[in-house]
């Protein structure tokens, strides 16, 4: 294995992992920090800290950032905050089974997107390792009993995360766009748009009276999805599409609910199952035979 798809595959499984965690944060937020004020939150600590520590770069970055503002900002307000709001929102309104398998159809509207705008293709094997790891992902959500998804309804919430999951596709696919700036004008920009387009919705949600106040586990969890899912995995995942490309790097969000069951066995003391290692198997398995086969075919230079 080259050094190139060996980072990517260290970058997006770390990426895979601290979503992980962000999908059980956002979950044990209930009650504790309301969606909107999580998110707006997130996103203007994140800005700070990035801020404090880039702001240098940023200066020598502006020209093109101020070129690419349009672009940029929608790509902070798509990728970052409709999809974090839409997340943990739909968390108040369904379970973590649904929510588990409605992610996993990210990686398919990743390349139904691709070959609609851009004619990309994805080849026998890539998708064949789709379905396979999509199967895994399915034996993890219904616990090895597949009799358990003919009870799952479409609720609000489910709703909300499929609308979320088309949103985060559409994210992954528009990075091929992206200005070749330094990763921390990159997050910079970002981070503070996500927050100005978040911030009407918690505004709106104290409004109606929806708002909660963070206690000390809600500041908690805050300090977590600062820290994790929004600043070291973002940039983990920006530079492994840059590395690998938005089909193949998508194909490793399959990993998310298969790691949000690990961490539940490690952080709520749940017992590993069979049908825990199935699952992995499935998964690691369908990335294993995609990426095989998409290492043989070389990613498009981006636009």
């Amino acid at each position: 294995m080259d050094r190139t798809h060996r980072d990517a595959y260290l970058y997006l499984i770390a990426t895979t992992l601290l979503w992980a965690g962000n999908a059980i944060a956002g979950k044990l937020a209930v009650g504790h920090i309301s969606p909107m004020l999580l998110t707006s939150a997130r996103w203007l600590f994140a800005a700070l800290i990035l801020l404090a520590i880039g702001w240098k770069q940023l200066k020598s970055d502006w020209a093109v950032v101020r070129r690419n503002m349009v672009l940029l900002s929608a790509l902070g307000a798509i990728g970052f905050a409709v999809f974090n709001v839409a997340l943990y929102t739909a968390l108040n309104h369904t379970t973590a089974i649904n929510v588990s398998i409605e992610q996993a159809g990210i990686p398919m509207l990743i390349f139904l997107l691709n070959f609609l705008f851009f004619r990309l293709k994805a080849s026998w094997a890539q998708i064949v390792g789709l379905i396979l790891s999509i199967a895994g992902i399915v034996v993890a959500a219904s616990h090895g009993e597949l009799t358990r998804l003919l009870s799952l309804d479409l609720n609000v919430g489910d709703a909300i995360m499929l609308v979320a999951a088309i949103v985060y596709a559409g994210y992954s696919v528009l990075l091929r766009f992206k200005p070749p700036i330094h990763w921390l004008s990159l997050m910079i920009v970002l981070c503070v748009s996500a927050f100005l387009f978040s911030a009407p919705f918690t505004i709106a949600e104290f409004a109606m009276g929806a708002g909660v106040v963070p206690d000390a586990r809600g500041w908690a969890i805050l300090a977590y999805v600062v820290v994790g899912p929004s600043i070291v995995a973002q940039i983990f995942y920006i530079r492994g599409v840059e590395l690998i490309g938005a089909n193949r790097a998508g194909l490793f969000i399959n990993l998310v609910p298969v790691f949000g069951t690990l961490l539940s066995i490690l952080l709520l003391g749940e017992r590993f199952q069979a049908y825990h290692a199935v699952a992995l198997a499935l998964t690691f398995g369908g990335i294993w035979l995609a990426e095989r086969n998409g290492r043989r075919v070389r990613n498009p230079p981006p636009a």
